[in-house]
């Protein structure tokens, strides 16, 4: 770390130590960037991490949007069973989900691309916690992106839990 730029051990080592610890590859790395020492970087596996985590927020995202959705399907469709615990589940992926996007404002965007995937994964979960058929939810998602992301709404009959 601390020798030339062209030092061949670290151009060898750099790349390994990625496979081998990357905890260690992860803090070699930012003290090169600190140093400045952009010839010794692992430029390949950097770049790569880099877009990972640009991937990871989007996957976030539409999981939280999933879990989201699938409580809103719950509530919607079985509203006998509603709980405070569901309850809970919404507001918490409701806040946590504007939260992500307040923090990557260019994940907006992304929000209606992946809408459909989301309702897709939120139906599929709705059904294996409720054991409805999959015919008793809409093929497609009915609530807007306003409506799923508004901390007053919630579908359905109104409940003394919602108020």
């Amino acid at each position: 770390m601390h020798g030339s730029p062209t030092n061949p051990k670290t151009a060898i080592s750099t790349p390994k130590l990625y496979e081998t610890d990357f905890y260690s590859w992860t803090q070699e790395q930012a003290l090169l960037l600190r140093n400045q020492q952009w010839h010794q970087l692992d430029l390949l596996n950097l770049i790569e991490e880099i877009e990972s985590l640009g991937r990871k927020e989007r996957q976030e995202l539409r999981n939280r949007l999933s879990v989201l959705i699938a409580h809103l399907l719950k509530w919607e469709y079985q509203a006998q069973r509603r709980s405070r615990s569901w309850l809970a589940t919404i507001r918490v992926q409701r806040r946590d989900t504007l939260r992500l996007l307040k923090d990557n404002p260019s994940l907006k965007p992304y929000l209606e691309e992946i809408l459909p995937e989301a309702y897709e994964d939120g139906r599929d979960l709705a059904m294996g916690e409720t054991d409805l058929p999959k015919s008793t939810f809409p093929s497609e998602c009915a609530y807007t992106l306003i409506e799923i992301l508004d901390e007053q709404f919630y579908p359905g009959e109104p409940s003394e839990l919602d108020e």
